[in-house]
């Protein structure tokens, strides 16, 4: 396989305007591995294209309007409103598959992680999404710190103008968290929905990253719906399989139940 091969892939992904705002080092770690089991490039354009959608794309319910959300934003945390500032983000949020199921249960979702750990003053969200927009919810101190890691860029200037507005230290990053793991040191790494989506790109990714995360404290979700919302067993498929991801490591784990999700607490 050649290396012009390769950035010909990652070009005609980029070019599409659905792809255009991913992370160029995913692209290429996905295409590779097509590449490697295609060597058509055009049929690995194609699959890089839906795989990408698997693990992202599909999770989008509209287009993002980050303009207009980020005028709302800073227009009502302007006036002091931070009911209406804490319901805009919620309505935000509803754009995005992974954090609209967890809007009915925000205030229990929070309340009953954070009463299983010891104060928390740093937090990683690991393939966040539009989840970083619930930090109004989290019982964190004032000078806590947040640093949110995604695939698309537009998000992630979204995500840092949002952080900037609502006064929160830290940064989000574009980041291919299988070839670069953050490094950066933080009292809890929230993988919320994520070993799925990264199980797709690469078999065994999930202990592998949970592995290489720099956290005393992890919460690891999984679904228990599909995105066209069936249930099909997948409380008792994760489960099972996330005790058998874990099964030879000498971690304390819990287990929370939400209506949205399968929550498990981990402490390494």
């Amino acid at each position: 396989m050649e290396n012009k091969q390769i950035d010909q892939l990652v070009e005609a992904v980029l070019k599409s305007s659905k792809y255009r705002n991913v992370c160029e080092d995913l692209i290429r770690n996905i295409g590779t591995h097509e590449l490697l089991k295609r060597r058509n490039l055009k049929t690995a354009i194609k699959t890089t294209k839906n795989k990408l959608h698997q693990i992202g794309g599909a999770y989008f319910l509209k287009k993002p309007q980050y303009e207009m959300w980020l005028e709302k934003l800073q227009e009502i945390k302007k006036s002091g409103n931070e009911d209406l500032f804490r319901r805009t983000c919620a309505e935000i949020m509803s754009h995005h598959y992974s954090t609209r199921e967890r809007l009915k249960v925000l205030d229990e979702f929070y309340s009953r992680i954070f009463s299983n750990l010891s104060p928390i003053h740093s937090i990683m969200d690991v393939a966040c999404g539009f989840h970083p927009l619930s930090i109004p919810w989290m019982p964190l101190p004032e000078n806590a710190k947040y640093y949110a890691y995604d695939i698309y860029k537009d998000m992630i200037d979204f995500l840092n103008r949002f952080m900037h507005i609502s006064n929160i230290q830290g940064f989000a990053e574009v980041r291919d968290i299988l070839q670069h793991p953050p490094t950066i040191k933080t009292d809890l790494a929230l993988l919320l929905n994520t070993l799925p989506c990264l199980e797709q790109i690469q078999k065994a990714a999930g202990l592998k990253t949970l592995e290489a995360l720099n956290s005393k404290f992890l919460v690891v979700s999984f679904p228990v719906k599909t995105l066209g919302g069936r249930e099909k067993d997948m409380r008792k498929h994760y489960e099972m399989t996330f005790d058998k991801l874990t099964e030879e490591k000498n971690w304390n784990i819990q287990r929370l139940e939400f209506k949205s999700e399968l929550v498990f607490i981990v402490t390494k």
